[in-house]
């Protein structure tokens, strides 16, 4: 599938992998990207309900911005967008389906990848300027909802399931068209050390692997 979205969706082909470090420290931050980035990963997000957040967003700009794409999650005003862009973050992921975000992400030069659950809540979107779309929370729609509403988005728009997200289901997701996931607990829990994150990442790159997008 060729997807929208232009340098996000450069990052999407090289990995559709979105690894959400809920939770993380920002001491953690680097070493455990580096896990992550040695397991082919090419997109970290750190929700701003995470402590220090913009210190973890600034650490990783500055040590893997060159070669990731480094973001935050949970943003849910403009001045967050604004705080974001200030510590080198170039990808905003809300939870919700908020165009005033979308627009700020935008007026910044950032990536924008807002949460939505339904038709009307993508569009408006998209309308917006939204690079990519969130569908979440995941696990309360299925891979046949995702196919239905491909069928009636502008093609190549990038759809990327988060919420519930794991090994298991990777490829019934793929095969109804998602570009991409974020992934949350199944990649990454508080307190895990980079050597379990690397795992955990191996194990979904594998699932990955057993599919590809139609």
């Amino acid at each position: 599938m060729e997807l929208k979205g232009g340098e996000l969706g450069g990052y999407l082909q090289r990995c559709p992998l979105v690894a959400i470090l809920r939770g993380i420290q920002p001491h953690e931050a680097e070493p455990v990207t580096a896990a992550l980035e040695g397991r082919g990963i090419a997109i970290v997000e750190v929700p701003l309900n995470s402590p220090d957040p913009m210190d973890s967003i600034a650490r990783l700009a500055r040590g893997f911005g060159d070669r990731l794409l480094i973001g935050a999650g949970t943003v849910m005003t403009e001045r967050q967008v604004e705080e974001i862009a200030a510590a080198g973050g170039r990808l905003i992921v809300t939870p919700h389906a908020d165009p005033v975000v979308v627009r700020a992400a935008k007026r910044h030069g950032l990536l924008a990848v807002p949460g939505f659950f339904t038709p009307a809540e993508a569009f408006a979107l998209l309308a917006a300027g939204a690079d990519a779309l969130k569908l979440f929370p995941a696990e309360a729609g299925s891979p046949a909802m995702l196919k239905a509403l491909r069928a009636v988005l502008p093609a190549g728009t990038a759809v990327l399931p988060v919420g519930g997200i794991d090994p298991s289901n990777i490829p019934a997701w793929r095969a109804a068209g998602a570009a991409g996931f974020g992934i949350g607990s199944a990649i990454y829990k508080p307190g895990d050390s980079p050597d379990v994150v690397g795992a955990k990442a191996h194990g979904l790159v594998a699932a990955l692997d057993q599919t590809t997008a139609t």
